[in-house]
């Protein structure tokens, strides 16, 4: 998933990336604001399309839960069937590959956002704590290549605008279709997360 992508000076080249489902409604958030849709939503992303009992397999949730939870996720329209199968034996799908939340201007919404973006990071941290406790196991040339860093700069808003855009361009251009096509992945490609967080640390003037 990812967090909303202001306009900027790089926007015209987005053409040429997928855009985000843009994510605004405050009961679409709630819907999404739970962690068994969330872990849903990682694995159909990830792995692409399973029944409620594979899905249940892989995010340790019992059938009858990832069954009745799909089904919440598909009235919001962010996963739906994939053709065969019947009952629980039924193949879901996601609708889209990467989400851009949008919290609105109201208490409500905000907050709703707010929530679904702690629930994101604290699965998104976990898994790299996990990386960190099991990287002994992985080859030293996977070790190596994994990599920590930490930037600091002075921007102006459009210049930050800007780069978030061209960070996003990036990102999503690049190896984006074998998310989403498996047999465009090369023999030895495994998933890799990769988070990026750009924020203020100094109050700034008014935009």
């Amino acid at each position: 998933m990812s967090r909303n992508v202001k306009q900027g000076p790089a926007a015209s080249a987005r053409s040429v990336t997928p855009e985000l489902r843009q994510v605004s409604d405050v009961r679409a958030i709630r819907a999404l604001a739970h962690p068994v849709r969330i872990a849903l939503i990682e694995t159909l992303s990830l792995h692409g399309p399973q029944t409620a009992t594979e899905a249940g397999e892989r995010i340790g949730e019992s059938p009858t839960t990832c069954s009745f939870h799909l089904r919440q996720l598909a009235k919001y329209g962010f996963v739906e069937e994939a053709g065969g199968g019947t009952g629980r034996a039924r193949p879901w799908k996601m609708t889209s590959i990467g989400l851009s939340i949008h919290g609105g201007d109201d208490a409500e919404s905000e907050l709703a956002a707010a929530t679904l973006a702690r629930l994101l990071r604290e699965r998104q941290l976990a898994r790299y704590q996990t990386w960190l406790e099991t990287r002994s196991m992985f080859p030293q040339r996977w070790r190596t290549a994994a990599t920590e860093s930490e930037h600091v700069f002075y921007v102006t808003l459009e210049e930050f605008e800007a780069l978030n855009e061209e960070l996003h361009l990036l990102l999503t251009s690049r190896f984006r279709e074998r998310l989403t096509d498996a047999s465009t992945r090369p023999a030895g490609a495994i998933p890799v997360e990769l988070l990026l967080y750009t924020y203020p640390i100094a109050p700034g003037p008014e935009a």
